[in-house]
């Protein structure tokens, strides 16, 4: 070799010149590492001639960081542990390196038949370089990268040896799940017990030849548990091996934890609202109004404690049961327009006052100083209980124990359920004459004044019937909800007279109550209904609920009995017949479809109670047309086209009337879903 023949016979030579010419870079080197002959191969790698690559240290040709594994597994292959290859750079000129994989075998001392020619009787090594191609290369990088500060170890298992090892070196995951132990049987000791069975069957179905996916949760060598994601592809050959990542998903399945028990507690607290606001709406006596705030609506806002007290003759009171607690002894009595402490002030301008802290409080109410030596709270939610009046019928305080950040939920919450006891006292204490006590659940019914929108021109209506009762049970609601979205609703509980318009009153709280913390009109309606058959009363309420996305124009209707929608635009309309249900208060378990479709930015949205449109005298269908078409002419201006239906009234006023006419004010450029989704109005008028 290196300009030095063999000797021997022709067999000898013929293996002397596969060395010369084979097409990776070996050479054969001595006991010490020092190259005794090398290829052609090998020294055109090294871009240096035989003579000068002669007596030197292999491992002397690596990267210096390489060096010392260079020599380490020199003396381990004398040693004959020779049975794998392993990576090194490879210093292949002054400014460059190369990644190769090492091959080293001890070469026999005298070995039969045809051998290499030798410069010593000594033992010696046989140094193999495969030189990794730039692609290898790169997925060596790319291997790198992957397993570097990441919770992810990329390994194969020896399936003959049950042996693991990682492809890319030593991962922080790899040492914290397995560390120096390499034996797949003392790693799968530390599997999670309920785990173990599962495992063990799929490793067994690998050593048969197949690919490998589980996810199970282990012990680390500090004894965490940790949840991982294994996958691996079964590579054949000599040994079968198992190749493949290892992913810590620990985080991913405390998420998914932490969100399903947030979804329980949301279910829960869900469940006690619409209990806790049954009973508001059911409640008979003010002193169990406060009852209910002072001792039940904890859980939901997780205080710990709250009081209640309701305004007689200017001042605060509470109830026997709160007196007898003794919680709220030194405000008992006190003026309720004292503005000095915050219920005072509450009450008197109806705003709602948040505090985080005692200091906050403090700041604000000095006076309250002396008030509060005997209050543990750190933190306080005072709101008002208001019903339709200017004045607050009275205040709620809720108090906890440690600095509370009230969020924008349980703000919302809490105003909600204040009002419905507002609407409870104002029931309770206006102990009227029937037709004035209905008087006031009809106002209370219908909002004053309802919600307006800068993209929306939203008229109302509600006309009494001229018949022989004067109190009917139709209602209407303009409700603001979150997401850019508003809840159109407009219903009509069965009968006439004073026990009609109880049930509509109680109804609109109710659903009120739902819609604000529920935007899926399908289930606002089967909470509502819900509501409904569990009283105990026999009522039944037609109802129409759209929910509409103010920036796109998407409305989901749930429909319960009631007349179809009316559209229309540019001189013609076309009736919306949603997919209904049975009337509220029919069948308790009952689940409302939602129907969608998108309101056109021009396009004028009539919702309307029965008595518009539907007589003894007139059909349906007919006093829809006549609607439409008034629709159709006068839509672009929702109030007067209001006005002109409760005139013409087609199907009289033998019934009452509730209507609510809105329309979508047109953009410069619409949304895509409205610019791909032009409505079609296909009955034109005459």
């Amino acid at each position: 070799m290196n300009g030095k023949r063999a000797s021997g016979d022709g067999s000898e030579g013929a293996l002397a010149e596969a060395f010369r010419h084979a097409p990776e870079p070996m050479a054969v080197t001595g006991a010490d590492g020092a190259i005794q002959h090398a290829n052609h191969a090998f020294t055109e790698l090294f871009g240096r001639g035989a003579a000068e690559l002669t007596d030197r240290p292999w491992f002397g040709l690596l990267d210096p960081s390489d060096t010392e594994h260079g020599s380490r597994a020199h003396h381990d292959a004398l040693a004959g542990k020779w049975n794998r290859r392993f990576r090194l750079r490879l210093a292949v000129s002054d400014k460059s390196s190369r990644l190769s994989e090492v091959e080293l075998r001890p070469f026999p001392v005298n070995g039969g038949g045809a051998s290499l020619p030798r410069d010593s009787s000594g033992p010696a090594v046989i140094v193999l370089f495969h030189v990794l191609s730039t692609e290898e290369a790169d997925l060596r990088v790319v291997g790198d990268l992957r397993t570097d500060n990441s919770d992810s170890v990329l390994w194969s298992l020896d399936l003959s040896s049950g042996r693991l090892r990682e492809l890319f070196g030593p991962t922080p995951l790899g040492a914290l799940l397995a560390g120096n132990d390499r034996e797949l049987e003392r790693i799968l000791e530390r599997i999670h017990p309920d785990d173990t069975a599962r495992v063990r069957d799929a490793m067994a179905a690998s050593f048969a030849g197949r690919d490998y996916e589980q996810r199970f949760r282990i012990f680390d060598r500090l004894g965490d548990e940790r949840s991982l994601h294994v996958r691996a592809r079964y590579v054949p050959g000599q040994p079968d091996r198992l190749v493949g990542i290892i992913d810590d998903v620990t985080e991913h399945v405390q998420l998914v934890r932490r969100l399903a028990d947030r979804r329980r507690t949301e279910a829960e607290h869900g469940r006690l609202v619409t209990e806790l606001s049954a009973k508001l709406v059911s409640a008979t006596t003010v002193d169990k109004v406060m009852d209910l705030l002072s001792e039940e609506f904890l859980p939901i806002f997780g205080g710990t404690g709250a009081a209640a007290l309701y305004v007689e003759d200017g001042l605060l009171r509470t109830s026997p049961s709160a007196r007898e607690r003794g919680n709220v002894s030194q405000i008992d009595g006190r003026r309720a327009d004292d503005t000095d402490y915050p219920m005072g002030a509450v009450i008197q301008d109806r705003q709602p006052r948040f505090f985080e802290s005692r200091a906050e409080i403090v700041s604000r109410f000095p006076a309250a100083v002396e008030l509060m030596r005997s209050v543990r709270g750190q933190a306080w939610a005072t709101v008002p209980i208001f019903g339709d009046g200017k004045i607050a019928l009275g205040v709620w305080q809720m108090i906890w124990d440690r600095p509370h950040h009230a969020s924008r939920d349980e703000r919302a919450l809490m105003l909600t359920f204040a009002g419905l006891a507002g609407q409870a006292l104002q029931r309770i204490k206006a102990q009227q004459a029937e037709l004035e006590l209905a008087d006031a659940v009809q106002r209370r019914m219908l909002p004053r004044q309802v919600a307006s929108f800068p993209d929306m021109d939203i008229a109302t209506k509600y006309l009494p019937s001229r018949a022989e009762w004067r109190i009917c049970g139709d209602f209407y609601d303009v409700i603001e909800l979150p997401d850019n979205k508003v809840g159109l609703l407009v219903g009509d509980v069965q009968g006439h007279g004073v026990e009609a318009a109880a049930a509509m009153g109680q109804i609109r709280v109710a659903f009120r109550a739902y819609a604000t913390n529920q935007s899926d009109p399908g289930v606002v309606l089967g909470e509502t209904n819900r509501l409904l058959t569990e009283t105990g009363e026999i009522v039944f309420a037609t109802c129409g609920y759209l929910v509409v996305d103010r920036g796109s124009g998407v409305m989901q209707a749930a429909w319960a009995g009631q007349p179809p929608a009316v559209l229309a635009a540019k001189g013609a309309y076309e009736l919306w017949s949603p997919e209904t249900g049975p009337p509220l208060g029919v069948l308790a378990d009952t689940e409302y479809t939602v129907t969608t479709r998108v309101l056109a930015p021009g396009t004028t949205l009539l919702l309307c109670s029965d008595g518009l449109v539907e007589s003894s005298e007139v059909d349906m269908q007919d006093g829809l047309a006549q609607v439409g078409e008034a629709l159709a002419e006068h839509g672009e201006n929702p109030k007067a086209a209001a006005q002109v239906l409760a005139e013409m009234a087609p199907a009289g006023r033998g019934d009452d009337i509730a209507l609510l006419v809105t329309r979508m004010i047109p953009r410069a450029t619409p949304p895509p879903e409205q610019a791909e989704s032009p409505e079609n109005l296909s009955v034109p008028t005459t």
